[in-house]
């Protein structure tokens, strides 16, 4: 149920086939919107429900496959759970027949960036050490790759934890402020989703806390044992390097090559001396805050807005008046909030319509010396598939200058 456009979906349909289930996927998106996917399970034997669920289909099966984006509340689960109908996630699973202690790592900001630092110091003593969950690529799919002694490193977002009666041998929490309030009623809701990383540890394993942070509250409820490391990124990776005595020398010949994630706080371009960053995943407002920071002491045109997500603006807007030269607002619901938000105010704020609009007007703006910075605080379904096809939009524009 919801095949999606990140590949879990897809990823979790061809495992069930290769189990030689009968696989009905079905998805409240048409077939042309969700093409890249279906084009993904050509050849297979699979139904499809494409644009509709029908309620047949969630009383006359043995499982259910919930994406971890379908709402919990959607009517369609409430009538498989009336039918005694078990309904799972591919990470419910995963975490089932996993042969393999599990490094589980979730936070609002910074999960995939710890996630892949822990994969590549691992990789280093650990050959086989694997990445997936919440990157695109569902676990089931490397499941056959797995053995006792393999290292599983596993991205994990608070939907993906949702209702998961499993806890990994390893949980690192990054970072947590709100995220996602239009699927939960408020902040200490999102947070309960997110406690399930450590919920159900035991004494020997291990939960690693930022002590910078509100995650350092979460101590008090764990019953296994907490470590603790400072501020970022980088110091939460190489905590866990440690716990597997990682060399101090191949720490830092992973750390050397590191140059960040595609798509956070990345430099695309340079034209005429202006500087191009993409950080399309900064889906929050203190995400953008963080990114602001970065770059104040560069003269700051920001391309932010899109869909809300619940969310208050009003520190990202007093960063902005602090911070940003000119602001360029994408259409949709919290850009009408950041707008509201910047009263009396020197910011020369824009109105666009699409990415491309948006690019081109930052390029009649921008002078030597300056940078453009894509950083939403928003979704984006409104325009684009996701914040990865939005990233890609923003580069491609750029390109085009």
């Amino acid at each position: 149920m919801g095949l999606g456009l990140l590949g879990g979906g897809v990823g979790a349909a061809k495992f069930f086939c290769k189990q030689g289930a009968k696989v009905l996927v079905t998805d409240l998106k048409t077939k042309r919107q969700l093409k890249k996917s279906v084009d993904k399970l050509k050849g297979l034997s699979i139904k499809f429900v494409l644009g509709k669920h029908k309620q047949e289909d969630f009383i006359n099966a043995d499982l259910i496959i919930r994406n971890p984006g379908v709402p919990r509340e959607s009517k369609y689960l409430k009538i498989a759970k009336d039918n005694n109908i078990p309904v799972k996630t591919d990470i419910d699973i995963f975490f089932d027949l996993c042969a393999a202690p599990i490094i589980g790592i979730t936070g609002t900001k910074g999960k995939s960036t710890v996630a892949t630092l822990i994969y590549l110091f691992l990789k280093t003593k650990f050959p086989n050490t694997i990445l997936a969950g919440n990157i695109g690529v569902s676990p089931l799919e490397i499941l056959p790759k797995i053995n006792k002694n393999t290292k599983v490193v596993l991205e994990l977002s608070s939907f993906e934890l949702e209702g998961l009666k499993r806890s990994p041998h390893i949980a690192v929490i990054t970072t947590l402020f709100p995220d996602h309030l239009n699927r939960y009623k408020n902040f200490r809701e999102y947070i309960n989703a997110k406690k399930s990383i450590f919920k159900y540890q035991r004494k020997n394993d291990i939960l690693v806390l930022n002590s910078d942070d509100e995650t350092k509250k979460l101590c008090s409820e764990a019953k296994s044992k907490v470590c603790f490391f400072k501020g970022s990124n980088v110091a939460a990776a190489v905590l866990v390097a440690e716990l597997f005595k990682i060399s101090k020398k191949d720490i830092k010949k992973v750390l050397s090559n590191f140059k960040g994630l595609p798509d956070r706080q990345e430099l695309i371009a340079t034209k005429r001396g202006v500087k191009y960053i993409n950080d399309t995943t900064a889906t929050t407002p203190q995400s953008v805050m963080l990114a602001i920071k970065r770059f104040s002491s560069l003269r700051i045109i920001l391309i932010a807005g899109g869909v809300d997500k619940k969310l208050n603006y009003r520190g990202l807007a007093k960063e902005i008046k602090k911070n940003v030269y000119c602001l360029i607002l994408l259409p949709g619901t919290a850009s009408n909030k950041i707008k509201k938000e910047l009263t009396e105010t020197r910011v020369s704020v824009f109105l666009v319509k699409s990415m491309r609009e948006a690019v081109k007007k930052t390029s009649k703006l921008a002078k030597k010396g300056d940078i453009v910075l894509l950083s939403p605080g928003a979704a984006s379904f409104n325009l684009f598939d996701n914040e990865f096809d939005r990233g890609k939009q923003f580069i491609k524009a750029v390109k085009e200058l």
